[in-house]
């Protein structure tokens, strides 16, 4: 998952680099070569469709369904390696990305692999982002919005920070303007379902929000245009994951040791059974800005 974070009600920079710092070496034995780290969105009816492919697809639905093509401006929260970045570039035509993480390591990597005057990577909160007098015309985020919240807060405290991340990014889009968002969420289970082991291990000071938690938040800021829930995509992403890191395992080994590339291996089993059975659900939300709330 990417990151971008209040630092007091969210995940702290230091618990987003404990997990996406382990390495850009290490990441880069089992993610695709995009080194993208959220869900894909497979073709349900290509079996020989590779991750690479279905991390592509994902990259352009949300960039198709924030209308971003061919934008002067576009804002990518929790901008991850920078593959959404990149693709908005180098793929689709917009003149300039702005990326926000919390991840040195990451920022890093995109300044080094990614030399491209046209993407501006700030390692930075969303609560942090200021633009001055200026605007987007489009607003991407991917797999950080589970990052917003702790562990242990109230529903409604968690609606009170969506709410405040929805109205900053209805301050900074352009009128009737788009904004793409994919969230892992709680599905068939509640927040006492939460695994320990992910808490501690994977992901500290993290906990994944409800449906109507993130409705409540952007509650006539902006119009809910699609919903979609591929949970089913996660588990075959997690699973895709989970191979790769067999095949390169010593690898792995090698550069982490033995009870890291464990601890992943347990991870990404877990996450994926959650997946499966209902406990865990992927949304991919087009919302569109409401110019005049009520």
């Amino acid at each position: 998952m990417n990151e971008s974070i209040d630092k007091e009600t969210g995940a702290s920079a230091e618990a987003i680099e404990h997990h996406y710092g382990t390495g850009n070496d290490y990441f880069a034995l089992w993610l695709d070569r995009s080194m993208t780290y959220s869900c894909a969105l497979w073709n349900a009816d290509d079996s020989e469709q590779t991750l690479d492919d279905a991390q592509t697809r994902k990259l352009d639905y949300h960039i198709e369904q924030a209308h971003a093509q061919g934008a002067g401006r576009v804002l990518d929260i929790g901008c991850g390696w920078g593959s959404t970045l990149s693709r908005l570039i180098m793929d689709h035509g917009v003149e300039s990305a702005v990326g926000l993480t919390l991840s040195e390591s990451q920022a890093d990597w995109i300044n080094r692999t990614r030399p491209e005057p046209r993407i501006d990577v700030r390692l930075q909160s969303w609560e942090d982002h200021d633009l001055g007098d200026a605007s987007y015309d489009a607003i991407i985020s991917i797999g950080a919005f589970e990052h917003f919240a702790r562990l242990g807060l109230s529903s409604e405290q968690k609606i009170a920070i969506y709410r405040r991340f929805f109205g900053r990014c209805h301050g900074w889009l352009k009128s009737r303007r788009w904004m793409s968002l994919q969230t892992v969420a709680y599905g068939n289970s509640l927040q006492k379902d939460f695994d320990g082991f992910i808490g501690q291990q994977i992901f500290p000071e993290t906990d994944t929000p409800r449906l109507f938690e993130i409705a409540a938040g952007a509650d006539r800021l902006f119009e809910v245009v699609r919903l979609r829930n591929d949970r089913d995509d996660y588990r075959r992403t997690l699973r895709a994951w989970f191979a790769r890191l067999k095949n390169h395992r010593a690898d792995a080994v090698a550069i982490k040791g033995e009870s890291e590339v464990k601890k992943f291996e347990q991870y990404l089993r877990l996450m994926a059974y959650m997946f499966e059975v209902g406990g865990l659900d992927l949304h991919r939300i087009t919302l569109r800005k409401i110019d005049s709330p009520r």
